[in-house]
């Protein structure tokens, strides 16, 4: 018989099984579709050598006057301003004490209690020591002038650090160390960490260890919630809020090595909120908009977040927010929904999100100054940044589903919807985030699975907003930043441990290892509708490979054919054919009513074998016979 060639439809359809699923992909990874054909995605590559603490989870590029390319970097612990491969810390200094710190030892411990009255830290807490004198053994100067992660608050006055020399390295008290640090100890606690993962409700045990006292239930605070961080540009200055604390201002003429200020303090600040749940800069008109503020009480701000009362300041000055008749600067309070998730600068307009409902934000001029119109409800977010600015329009995930916004409100139809909100861990949503790859027309949406069970981000889904079409995979990734300033996506990311940022779509591995674990898997083929067996009797393979430039390796891939006779028999596997550049046919020999075909990455090969190319899938052809009726 002659062959047949088989053209299967792009994209990964989960909504339908298998057996229906016919002519179509049913499951892959590491898969995407360009002009209909399934790829393997392009690979990523870590910049530079320098690391950073803390888990990224917001990512923020401009440029200034001046040329220089900045990145900013809100993690779980600090927030960092990127120049060129340096990670610089500008988390702000919430308190300094002078001349009040002491220090004790035990003999034989590395552990150092220090004691500062009213330090206001918690565990994890970062602070800064000067000032201070050998204890006397081998707790020296140098190991105490240092910053110190806190190890345990131990009381209103008292927490514990784990001493270390100047390279990092773990210091044994020995009996000398009898002294206290001398009189003229000063300290620089940075602002309060947040929590590395999403805690409902606001009950007894919520929040950081130490962060209140025994048995008293905690309020929606920075302290509680998991640390995630927004911010925008204010001219050349950086403007940063971490969800649920304080609003900071970076001043880039300062330096990189100064810190973020807050806002409040600066020295002509009128009513500026002192805390919020996100920050974000309407560009053309120069306010700066303060989402779930606190509310004005007489002459100062109450510090209680009202999550649902959007703050504006007065054009061209983020300091002023007190409404007057001489200025634009106002408030307005949102009423469909219970607070706050989000918001997005979209074209001529801001976007706000509830937990329930779509506003749309406009700038009217006086005496108004905004129009905040309700667009939608029962389409709030999933996520603080759970929306993305594509081209064509806005891209937005709820618990329920995909959503564009292009002047209405559409539910996108995805064929993935199921499999992925199915199994999406809603207790950690807030982790969820969408990023844009614009080179190839892609949202990226990652997510934490339930299957994975691992309470972090570990899966992602496509889709194709060009050619309109979904795929999903496998990836740990905690933020995303699409090419603008870089001229490639950019990702935080965890490697050994330690955590940096990724550029993507830079050659075809994974850093410096292989790509593993690429595929991509079709529904069941048959015959006469399954009513005869079919026997499979050889494949002729159409695929394409790029190769890495001076590649001397010869790439490959393979070819897994399936079978089964009934749609909801388990699949077996009857072959596996390595395919190269140079692979004619594969001959096999297979009976079925049903056959499946998997195209994967050759991970059995050395890892040097493995490294430096993709493939892309052409119009395989297959040479399928009947063989029967039994």
């Amino acid at each position: 018989m002659p062959l047949t060639k088989v053209e299967f439809r792009a994209g990964i359809n989960k909504e339908e099984t298998d057996y229906a699923n016919s002519g179509g992909w049913v499951d892959g990874n590491l898969i995407r579709f360009r002009k209909g054909r399934a790829e393997k995605v392009g690979g990523w590559f870590k910049r530079g050598t320098n690391t950073f603490l803390g888990i990224g989870r917001a990512l923020h590029s401009w440029i200034s006057l001046a040329a220089t390319r900045y990145i900013g970097i809100g993690t779980t612990f600090k927030y960092y301003v990127a120049e060129g491969d340096n990670y610089y810390d500008i988390t702000p200094i919430r308190k300094t004490s002078t001349n009040s710190i002491t220090f004790s030892a035990s003999d034989g411990s590395s552990t150092i209690t220090v004691t500062d009255s009213s330090h206001g830290a918690v565990s994890n807490d970062f602070v800064t020591i000067s000032g201070a004198v050998s204890l006397g053994g081998l707790i020296t100067a140098d190991v105490l002038n240092q910053e110190y992660q806190i190890l345990l608050v131990t009381g209103t006055n008292t927490y514990t650090i784990t001493a270390k020399d100047t390279s990092g390295s773990t210091v044994t008290a020995n009996s000398s160390d009898s002294g206290n640090g001398g009189s003229g100890v000063d300290g620089a606690y940075q602002i309060n960490v947040g929590l590395d993962t999403y805690v409902q409700g606001t009950g007894w045990g919520v929040g950081t260890w130490g962060a209140s006292t025994w048995g008293s239930a905690s309020a929606v605070s920075a302290l509680n919630q998991l640390r995630t961080w927004t911010h925008d540009n204010f001219g050349e200055n950086l403007i940063i809020n971490v969800r649920g604390g304080g609003i900071y201002r970076w001043v880039e003429d300062n330096g990189t090595n100064t810190r973020a200020l807050e806002l409040s303090g600066i020295t002509g600040a009128n009513l500026v909120p002192t805390v919020a749940l996100q920050v974000i800069t309407s560009e053309t008109d120069r306010h700066l908009i303060v989402l779930g503020a606190d509310p004005i009480s007489g002459s100062s701000r109450t510090g209680v977040i009202d999550p649902m009362l959007v703050a504006f300041s007065s054009s061209e000055q983020d300091l002023v927010f007190e409404p007057l008749a001489t200025n634009s600067a106002g408030d307005v309070r949102l009423s469909s929904g219970s607070f706050i998730v989000g918001g997005l600068k979209s074209r001529q307009e801001i976007l706000i999100w509830t937990d329930t409902s779509l506003y749309s934000m406009n700038f009217i001029g006086p005496p108004l100054t905004f129009a905040v119109n309700l667009i939608n409800e029962g389409s709030g977010l999933i996520s603080p940044k759970g929306a993305v600015n594509a081209p064509n329009g806005v891209y937005f995930a709820s618990k329920t589903g995909f959503y564009f916004y292009n002047g209405s409100v559409q539910k996108l139809p995805c064929t993935v919807q199921e499999y992925v909100f199915d199994d999406l861990d809603l207790g950690q949503a807030f982790k969820c985030f969408m990023g844009l790859n614009s080179e190839f027309g892609e949202m990226w949406f990652f997510y934490a699975s339930i299957t994975d069970g691992t309470g972090e981000i570990s899966r992602y889904v496509i889709y194709n907003y060009e050619e309109n079409h979904w795929s999903i995979g496998n990836l740990v990734r905690y933020s995303w930043l699409d090419a603008g300033i870089e001229d490639q996506p950019i990702a935080g990311v965890t490697t050994s441990s330690t955590q940096c940022l990724f550029n993507h779509e830079v050659g075809f591995d994974d850093y410096q290892d292989p790509m593993t674990g690429v595929f991509i898997e079709s529904g069941d083929l048959d015959i006469t509708e399954g009513e005869n067996f079919a026997f499979v009797k050889r494949i002729i393979p159409d695929v394409a490979f790029v190769k890495t430039t001076g590649l001397t390796n010869t790439p490959a891939m393979n070819i897994v054919l399936k079978r089964r006779d009934f749609p909801n028999q388990t699949l077996t596997t009857d072959s596996t054919t390595q395919v190269t550049e140079s692979s004619t046919l594969s001959n096999v020999r297979s009976r079925a009513r049903q056959v499946v075909l998997r195209f994967e990455s050759d991970d059995d090969t050395t890892s040097e074998n493995q490294l430096g190319y993709k493939w892309r899938l052409g119009s395989t052809r297959i040479d399928l016979q009947p063989s029967g009726r039994r």
